[in-house]
This record gives C-alpha cells, sequence and structure tokens, in this order.
C-alpha cells in the first residue's frame, strides 16, 4: 500500500492533487499530515520527501515527490488516470504541465486558502491574464474532448487534479468566471473526494498567519 505525506488541507494546494488521484480512483493509501509553513522548502520535510517539500508519494519506502512525477507513476499501474486516446491524453499532460510550471502571478496573489470567503478586488493585469488563460484552457479542452462527461476530458483525470486548487482559489477569492468555466468550477466542487477534502480542511484547527494575512491582503473580507 502506498504512503501519502500531505501537508494542511486548507493550505496545501500541491497535495491536493496527488490525494485527490488517489482517493477519486481508489487507490489504497495511508495518509500522513504533516504540517507546512508556507515557505516552500522545509529541511523538517527532509526525512520523508528528498526535496524537502510535500506531497510525498512512498511505495514500499521508495519517495515519489512532485504532484506530476506522483500522477505519471501511478498512471503506470492506474492508466485510466489520463484520458484514453493518444490526443486528449497529449493534450491533458500539456495543460498539466502547464499548471506545474506556470501561473506563477495568480499563486503569489491568491494563495489557497479554503476555510476563506473573500470580497475579491479587481486582478492585477498578471493574475487576470493567469485567470484568462486558465478560464481558454478550460474550455478548450472541455469543447474538443468534454462532451462524456463533465470534466475537462469528458471522465476525471490527472488534469483536473492539477487544476484542482485553482477551484479553490476561484471561491476563496470571488473570482468572477464565464459560464461555462463556472459550470465546470461547480461540477469540481461537488466530486466527493472534493467534498471530502474541503471537510478536512475546515476540521483543522491550526493556521499559517503569512498565508492567512496575505489572502486578506488581496481580497477582503467577503
Amino acid at each position: 500500500m502506498y504512503t501519502l505525506y500531505c501537508g494542511n488541507k486548507n493550505y496545501s494546494s500541491w497535495s491536493l492533487r496527488a490525494w485527490l488521484l488517489l482517493t477519486h480512483f481508489g487507490i489504497p493509501f495511508e495518509e500522513r499530515m504533516v504540517e507546512v509553513t508556507g515557505r516552500g522548502v522545509s529541511d523538517a520535510h527532509r526525512p520523508y520527501s528528498g526535496n524537502g517539500l510535500v506531497p510525498c508519494l512512498h511505495d514500499d519506502g521508495f519517495q515519489v515527490w512532485e504532484s506530476l512525477a506522483i500522477a505519471e507513476y501511478l498512471a503506470e499501474r492506474y492508466p485510466q488516470i489520463w484520458p484514453e486516446h493518444g490526443q486528449a491524453r497529449a493534450r491533458a499532460r500539456s495543460i498539466a504541465a502547464e499548471m506545474h510550471a506556470g501561473f506563477g502571478a495568480l499563486r503569489g496573489a491568491y494563495p489557497m486558502n479554503i476555510k476563506l470567503r473573500l470580497a475579491g478586488r479587481p486582478a492585477s493585469a498578471a493574475v487576470q491574464a493567469d485567470i484568462d488563460r486558465i478560464v481558454a484552457i478550460w474550455h478548450d479542452a472541455r469543447e474538443r474532448f468534454g462532451q462524456h462527461g463533465p470534466w475537462l476530458f469528458g471522465r476525471f483525470s490527472a488534469a483536473d487534479a492539477m487544476y484542482a486548487p485553482v477551484v479553490w482559489r476561484f471561491i476563496t477569492y470571488n473570482v468572477p468566471l464565464p459560464e461555462g468555466a463556472a459550470a465546470y468550477r461547480d461540477a469540481m466542487l461537488e466530486l466527493p473526494a472534493m467534498r471530502s477534502w474541503q471537510a478536512g480542511a475546515l476540521a483543522e484547527r491550526s493556521c499559517i498567519e503569512a498565508c492567512d494575512s496575505l489572502a486578506a491582503e488581496h481580497g477582503g473580507p467577503r
């Protein structure tokens, strides 16, 4: 059985992705929650994560870190994690990699914070550009490949898991979305695994003051 080291559910966007895949696809795993600081690499994580970050998946002592690498590792045993058909699978990997490597303006301005509900303020030009690109990615995937289900490629895949933290950011910061993007956001919020993660986040008592302060600075109370 796998062991997943993951951070606080309220804050750890990267952990959400790996946890969501394991949970949604019914892959047996043991969850080990560890505290994150919101400041990136931590030596406290080194004993169980080679890069000092979470999530980190353990498979009989072998470590796999980085959420996208975890998805690929799991997909070797559970190929349903990616779309079945070649072009859909290639596009899903493309947009997953784009999320993994990009959208720095949005990440910096809108840290994931599931407990908060903020009024939302006009986004900076850089953040709005990230939002617009995400909306375009969602629209294109749904138009080309999403005819047979509510997810980006019809059925749920690693691409949806990679964009799950953005869904929470759009909710927390009250980001206005066009109709199609809003419908996809709402479908993601109803996913049982997303609801389970949210319940865990709401039950947590620990807080990261720096993250809470940054969120309030950019969103204001709702």
